[in-house]
């Protein structure tokens, strides 16, 4: 899938205001769900050690091998000798199981951030992005479920047409829907990158008109949306907030968690809205500045939400 000499190419999204929000200090043990490359844990472990312990979790073979080749660099001896970093293939969702085979109960910060990694973007394996191309797998690991192929050659009209409604918010969500049954019945099965953005073109309105420069691609909903169904991120973010995260956050313990778009940010919000045993540290989400969005226009979309468990 990728080879160890990899480097990764994801800047990782407001580092300084999640540093701010972590208040971390030497001894902690952290959480962070959402490894990727490490970005986010490169800085958080040079604050909690020595004495910390970091616990990095991802669904991805490929983020584990780019995350293990930054993060060696900065553990060095002062976390080797009492197992200070554990970095392993595990969704947060399993993290009750991992911290209890770690024997831990519970962390004292977690850090989840919730969007797609430039690398996988990039990767040309899995056809998570159209300029990438690839086969139309999409799966973060691809031990689990069905790729994202498989289940646009399963799924009938109506399936079709409210996955791409729900997870992209696509206006033209029946119109591609047809259009990829209509290549299915014709043989023209949807099976790579290119396929899919094809059919999204020829069926939806923007599309079919001429692009202007610097307009989003017209497949960008439905490549949201399908990889949203495939690795049912929706599903373990529910979880995550309603019933795994009070159980693992140690009582003063802080959580962060980046959105990206507005579906995920609904449900942290709702889970987080006037329920006992959290106090929300910021009133309103926390936003990228200016200077960082023109350096890293991906990190516009962002919304930072930090909690405090009481």
């Amino acid at each position: 899938m990728t080879s160890s000499g990899r480097r990764s190419i994801h800047v990782p999204v407001m580092p300084r205001e999640v540093l701010q929000a972590l208040q971390l200090s030497a001894g902690q043990t952290v959480l962070d769900g959402t490894l990727g490359a490490g970005g986010h844990s490169s800085v958080i472990l040079k604050r909690i050690l020595p004495g910390g312990c970091l616990i990095g979790l991802d669904r991805d073979p490929m983020m584990l091998n780019l995350a293990r080749q930054n993060l060696n660099s900065v553990s060095g001896a002062d976390a080797a000798p009492e197992g200070g970093m554990h970095l392993l293939r595990s969704s947060y969702v399993d993290a009750p199981g991992v911290l209890s085979q770690l024997g831990l109960a519970g962390v004292d910060r977690v850090l989840l951030d919730l969007g797609l990694s430039s690398d996988q973007l990039s990767d040309t394996d899995r056809g998570f992005g159209f300029d990438a191309g690839g086969p139309l797998d999409m799966r973060f690991d691809p031990r689990e479920g069905r790729s994202a192929a498989e289940l646009l050659n399963e799924w009938n009209h109506a399936e079709m047409t409210s996955v791409f409604r729900d997870y992209g918010e696509d206006p033209d969500a029946e119109r591609i829907a047809t259009e990829i049954i209509r290549r299915r019945n014709s043989s023209s099965r949807v099976m790579t990158a290119g396929d899919l953005e094809d059919a999204v073109r020829a069926a939806s309105s923007s599309g079919r008109q001429q692009a202007t420069r610097g307009s989003r691609n017209p497949a960008t909903r439905v490549f949201q949306a399908l990889r949203i169904a495939t690795n049912q991120e929706l599903q373990h973010v529910e979880r995550m907030m309603t019933s795994i995260l009070p159980k693992i956050l140690n009582c003063g313990g802080i959580a962060v968690i980046l959105t990206f778009h507005s579906l995920e940010d609904r449900i942290v919000k709702n889970a987080l809205k006037g329920q006992q045993g959290w106090h929300v540290l910021h009133k309103t989400p926390v936003e990228a500045a200016p200077a960082e969005i023109r350096l890293n226009p991906r990190s516009r979309s962002a919304k930072l939400r930090a909690v405090q468990k009481v």
